[in-house]
């Protein structure tokens, strides 16, 4: 089925009601091998597209969620302005040539770099119309950044998969474009004093847009990092950046800093996770806490990883299907009181495995009735997070 209004949605909705048969919620689909495998008829959102209203003066702006995000992006640039948490293009990674929607991003929760600023996906979505597991539109938050009144519905979305209801407009708090932008590496480094460095700034007033670490033997653009590499992007006015840098340099003690001209490409490209575009293996985010990255990266032996937002965020390659390496990975971030989620793998290997954290018993109940209460007889992506 292909919706073209919201109220399509909802008659669609309906009738899987009646019948019984679940909905996969496809947009342009580059996400679709993300989580659990799903069945159902699929039901087709991608023309709700477009932008419904853009308020510049007002930093706001609505949209359906089958507009890309380079639309949105390109329109808002127009303006400069900027979405704070800069959605990353995921489509190659998972083999796929289309463009990603902001529908997409917002139900898988991707966020680039600059979440580390700006606060991530979910802390920039104000306001929804969705349609719910009972065939009816609604609206949930609002038009303006500080609504406190009621429950904040908007962030559940983020992250949920398509579980809970079928988006039908977003409306976002965007940014003023950062006039000027650095990127400064201290080359050369071993993970412990590059993650280091990396928290330190972080801690400091210099306010960074990007905290990244690529480890030895990543390829860069024309070279391959002998040791590893720690990438700090820095914004503002020219005087404010100038005096971001000095403030940097001070805080590199042990290490040489230097501008890189390739820096903004390079971290565009991790943020797409380009360097594991094209390959067999399967591919992991894990989030742990920043202070414990250097032993989460030293339990990697035998993976390709890099890591972002201070070491809070890896990147991991592991072999193809190969149980004893995730098993390996999974108590690996579990020591560290951190979790792992598979980003990447054949429908076969996303079938019987872990793909996302077990779930307390009282959070999983939780969750449980969240999601009864959006989709009683879940009908929306049923099996994508929870085996079912």
């Amino acid at each position: 089925m292909r919706a073209t209004s919201e109220a399509e949605v909802v008659e669609a909705v309906r009738e899987a009601r009646e019948t019984g048969r679940p909905l996969e919620i496809v947009g342009h689909g580059t996400k679709r091998a993300f989580g659990r495998p799903v069945a159902g008829e699929v039901l087709e959102v991608s023309a709700l597209a477009g932008i419904v209203a853009y308020e510049p003066e007002e930093l706001i702006v609505t949209v359906r969620p089958g507009t890309t995000i380079l639309e949105l992006t390109d329109a808002l640039a127009g303006k400069g302005q900027v979405l704070g948490f800069e959605p990353p293009e995921w489509a190659p990674l998972f083999g796929n040539s289309g463009r990603s929607t902001i529908g997409g991003a917002i139900s898988v929760d991707a966020s680039g770099p600059r979440r580390l600023r700006f606060g991530g996906a979910r802390d920039q979505l104000l306001g929804i119309r969705a349609v719910n597991g009972l065939g009816e539109a609604f609206k949930a938050g609002g038009r303006v950044v500080k609504n406190v009144t009621g429950f904040d519905i908007p962030k559940l979305v983020c992250g949920a998969f398509g579980t809970l209801c079928v988006l039908t407009e977003l409306t976002f708090r965007v940014f003023p474009q950062p006039q000027e932008c650095a990127v400064l590496a201290a080359r050369d480094v071993d993970p412990e004093p590059g993650f280091a460095l990396l928290r330190r700034v972080w801690s400091s007033p210099i306010a960074p847009a990007a905290l990244t670490y690529i480890p030895s033997g990543t390829e860069t653009g024309s070279t391959r990092e002998s040791r590893g590499t720690a990438l700090i992007r820095l914004e503002g006015t020219r005087g404010v950046l100038a005096d971001k840098i000095a403030r940097l340099r001070a805080l590199a003690v042990d290490c040489a800093i230097e501008e890189w001209a390739e820096g903004a490409a390079l971290l565009a490209a991790l943020a797409d996770g380009e360097p594991f575009v094209g390959s067999a293996c399967d591919v992991w985010h894990a989030h742990i806490p920043p202070a414990s990255a250097v032993a989460f990266a030293l339990s990697l032996v035998d993976a390709r990883w890099y890591a972002d937002r201070a070491g809070g965020f890896f990147w991991i390659e592991l072999p193809a299907g190969n149980a004893s390496s995730r098993s390996a990975l999974l108590d690996a971030a579990l020591q560290v009181r951190g979790h792992a989620i598979l980003v990447r793998a054949d429908a076969a290997t996303r079938a019987r495995c872990q793909v996302f954290p077990v779930e307390s018993k009282e959070r999983a109940a939780l969750t449980r009735a969240v999601r009864e209460a959006f989709d009683p007889l879940s009908l929306f992506n049923r099996g994508r997070m929870v085996e079912v």
